[in-house]
């Protein structure tokens, strides 16, 4: 299986460095890390689908106006997964699978954009998002206009068989066994990463929401920057299973480095280096 590496979505907080530990300026940088898998027999599988076109036409209809000034998001057509894939040369029908970390709405945007592709999810995570919601952070990050076009759902329990000390979810319909779910909840009670297994035999575990910054993983003591660490504060349903699931990751990052490489969504640096090969 290739993988591919995209940025689907930029974020440009005022704070800078404050965000992204490297900025110079009063803006950080912050990016929709997803994946797009080219597999042998089963089509193009995603993984998140960061903000899609629909965003980007409707910003103030489809986006909670809170998080569109708190994180100054910057909508651009091109970093759409559909417009990348395209220039990949596929189409969107050759996106048969999209498989999600969780569904917030810089995660879930563009899975219109693939009207028939089979979308995987914990099944705590689309019952929570489906739901009419009550609190601020609530009400704000499911968007059901990202959801209401997606006629295809595979849900999930979060019982499972155990991938390096996590219990995972294998067997995904239509999905090769070298893909699976490994909830990580704490950010939501339904986010899980996601576990893809290269033909070279490493792991690369795209954790989602789970951490924000590369300073949280491969070293022993946790290090993120203030404006992140106040954004996972201010998003997460239980702060005890998001610290412990985040200690575990920081643990397997350390322990299992040779085999298993550790990335999230958000942190551009990590981003940077999965697409130059050489990851942290």
């Amino acid at each position: 299986m290739r993988i591919h590496h995209l940025n689907c979505g930029t974020d440009c907080p005022l704070g800078g460095a404050l965000f992204d530990g490297r900025s110079h300026g009063p803006l950080g940088h912050l990016v929709c890390h997803c994946l797009l898998i080219e597999t042998n027999a089963h089509g193009l599988v995603l993984v998140d689908t960061g903000y899609g076109l629909r965003d980007v036409a409707d910003a103030c209809a489809r986006l909670p106006l809170p998080w569109r000034l708190m994180l100054n998001i910057r909508l651009r057509k091109e970093e759409t997964a559909i417009h990348q894939i395209r220039a990949l040369g596929f189409n969107a029908s050759d996106v048969r699978h999209i498989v999600l970390t969780h569904l917030d709405f810089d995660h879930a945007g563009g899975l219109e954009d693939f009207p028939h592709a089979t979308v995987h999810v914990m099944q705590r995570e689309y019952d929570d998002a489906t739901v009419p919601h009550t609190g601020f952070v609530a009400r704000n990050r499911w968007q059901e206009r990202q959801l209401d076009g997606v006629t295809d759902w595979r849900r999930y329990g979060a019982g499972g068989d155990p991938w390096f000390g996590f219990d995972a979810v294998r067997d995904l319909d239509g999905l090769p066994p070298e893909i699976l779910l490994v909830p990580l909840p704490g950010h939501t009670w339904g986010h899980t990463g996601v576990a893809i297994r290269g033909d070279d035999g490493r792991w690369l575990l795209h954790a989602g929401d789970a951490y924000f910054y590369r300073g949280e993983m491969r070293r022993a003591r946790r290090h993120c920057t203030p404006g992140l660490r106040a954004y996972q504060r201010l998003m997460e349903v239980d702060a005890t299973s998001r610290m412990t699931n985040q200690e575990r990751l920081r643990r397997l990052s350390i322990e299992r480095r040779h085999s298993v490489t550790v990335t999230c969504s958000h942190d551009p640096v990590e981003l940077e280096r999965c697409q130059a090969g050489h990851p942290l």
